[in-house]
């Protein structure tokens, strides 16, 4: 079997179980380093597994789903998405890697912050674009939505990122068919990939009553943050 399916493999199993525990974070874990490693997995196959993760989850916790909180984020949602199309067409992937690794620190850092964004339909909407464009143009579409709703109820934050998750997967795979980064080969490199996704969420199922938030908080910015500075320092060295 090819090393980088087995690589993949083994970051998606560990993102599913923490974004099913958390609502989001496959991506932040997975993306830095396929990006690196594997650029062909970046950005469709990531927002293909992805897609039936979500999927999964929100069929799961479908009873938190807030239709009225998730307007606005839809609002700003096809800009965002169109944007980080843009951004596709003119720039080649392989040179995003800083820009993802910067991204997703930054995320990390906002989080750690003594501070609460209160959620207002402004907010979302401004939540809602920066997750379209930075999902479409990376797969890394959680962070915006999550740190607004990061002192929200862990089902509800399950629930609404995970559906705001497969619609978003869903318009952005449409957009990535013309411009080149969807097509039948990016389909059958996700397909390997899909069980990893599976095993890694029902893992977190089984497990998410017994393991304190806060734990599973701690671990997940540990993870983004090694993955966010090594990307960087990877980047670095290859300018």
């Amino acid at each position: 079997m090819d090393p980088n399916i087995i690589i993949a493999s083994i970051l998606i199993f560990i993102g599913a179980f923490i974004q099913t525990t958390t609502g989001f974070g496959m991506a932040i874990v997975v993306s830095p380093v396929l990006i690196l490693i594997a650029p062909d997995f970046i950005p469709g196959p990531m927002i293909i597994v992805g897609l039936f993760l979500s999927s999964i989850n929100a069929i799961k916790y479908r009873d938190h789903i807030s239709l009225a909180r998730l307007k606005n984020a839809f609002v700003g949602l096809i800009p965002g998405i169109i944007s980080g199309a843009l951004l596709l067409y003119f720039i080649d992937v392989t040179k995003f890697s800083l820009f993802i690794g910067i991204v997703v620190l930054l995320a990390v850092i906002v989080s750690l912050l003594p501070m609460k964004i209160d959620e207002t339909p402004r907010r979302l909407v401004s939540a809602g674009f920066l997750s379209g464009f930075l999902g479409m143009s990376s797969g890394i579409g959680g962070p915006p939505l999550a740190l607004l709703w990061q002192h929200q109820a862990a089902m509800l934050v399950r629930a609404n990122l995970a559906a705001f998750f497969v619609i978003s997967s869903i318009i952005s795979l449409i957009i990535q068919i013309p411009i080149g980064y969807m097509s039948m080969k990016h389909l059958y490199l996700s397909l390997p990939l899909l069980p990893a996704s599976y095993f890694g969420g029902r893992l977190a199922i089984i497990f998410v009553e017994r393991i304190p938030q806060h734990m599973v908080r701690a671990l997940s910015l540990g993870l983004c943050s090694i993955a966010a500075l090594g990307t960087i320092y990877s980047s670095i060295i290859r300018m």
